[in-house]
């Protein structure tokens, strides 16, 4: 019996709640997982898990040993992949899941010079709206705005999200343009579904707050929908600035309230506490928060044509 093999598919099964899902992202067959749990099962002399046709949970005994097991097989990978790193350099899958709008755009070019770092590292690169668990969708780490949902997960801020309200210059000539917040609600607004804060709006000026809730006239999760919308000339919509910035520069769209700041979100990478490829994700990672600092280069330059104020705000 491979002790640590098995170990490692206990932890897979108790992480995904699956036999079958544990199976895929191990890429062996179902038996194989059954086999593996079954001997541990044996060793210990009880049972790990309550089956049954819809649900898969852990036992008494296994909620006791999943933790331990857990970190065990965690750091016996870690210490794996730096001896053979050691000797080879960083190798094989890293596979990560990215909302659409937060990867378009400004990754591309970030993926190109981390694998030129490390060209043993192959990417898999999972791009979708859908909010995931990385542990039950079988990924190393998603790249989300929302945080970790669960204590087994840990959440690495990698960069803020800053969002502005803009619009067409056509479209504010013909239907005029908001000066405070709450004029907002005479426009036709195009507005992304997928924030954490969800319908609240808050707007912080001069040391005040003023939240608001919208009826959109366009609420979509894609944040390339609505930059398109605007570029129509069909409303005000609220955009990050990774995603409207070059617009903005060029003049196609044009920031409103300006002054009245949207708190901002941190992109994240949330990943479990024991990914078993810990050391090429942490690479990743660093390769990411070293290439984006406090100040965004696409927010820099906002900044630096006097669009958008300095301060930002962070307590969404």
């Amino acid at each position: 019996m491979d002790r640590l093999q098995n170990l490692e598919t206990f932890v897979r099964v108790a992480e995904t709640q699956s036999f079958a899902e544990a199976a895929r992202q191990m890429r062996v067959a179902k038996s194989v997982v059954t086999s593996r749990i079954k001997q541990l099962e044996d060793y210990v002399g009880a049972p790990l898990f309550h089956r049954s046709t819809r649900v898969v949970r852990l036992s008494d005994v296994g909620q006791a040993f999943w933790r331990e097991c857990a970190a065990l097989v965690g750091r016996a990978n870690a210490v794996m992949d730096q001896m053979r790193d050691a000797q080879t350099g960083p190798s094989g899958v890293l596979r990560v899941h990215a909302l659409t709008g937060f990867v378009l755009g400004h990754f591309a070019a970030l993926l190109r010079q981390f694998q030129a770092s490390y060209p043993d590292i192959r990417l898999e690169l999972i791009v979708s709206d859908a909010v995931v668990d990385p542990v039950k969708a079988g990924v190393d780490c998603a790249l989300q705005i929302f945080p970790a949902a669960s204590t087994e997960l840990v959440s690495r801020p990698l960069f803020p999200v800053r969002r502005v309200f803009c619009a067409t210059p056509r479209f504010l000539e013909e239907n005029g343009t908001p000066r405070t917040p709450r004029d907002l609600h005479g426009f036709k607004l195009g507005l992304y579904s997928g924030y954490p804060s969800r319908d609240r709006w808050t707007f912080h000026h001069q040391g005040k707050e003023v939240t608001l809730y919208m009826n959109p006239a366009l609420l979509t999760n894609s944040v390339h929908l609505l930059r398109e919308y605007a570029l129509e000339h069909a409303g005000i919509v609220c955009l990050p600035t990774l995603v409207a910035g070059e617009a903005i520069l060029r003049g196609e769209l044009q920031v409103v309230l300006a002054e009245h700041l949207l708190s901002a979100f941190s992109l994240n990478a949330v990943y479990a506490g024991t990914s078993r490829n810990a050391f090429k994700l942490r690479l990743f990672i660093e390769h990411i928060t070293g290439a984006f600092g406090r100040v965004t280069p696409w927010d820099a330059q906002l900044i630096q044509r006097a669009i958008l104020p300095e301060m930002l705000v962070t307590d969404a």
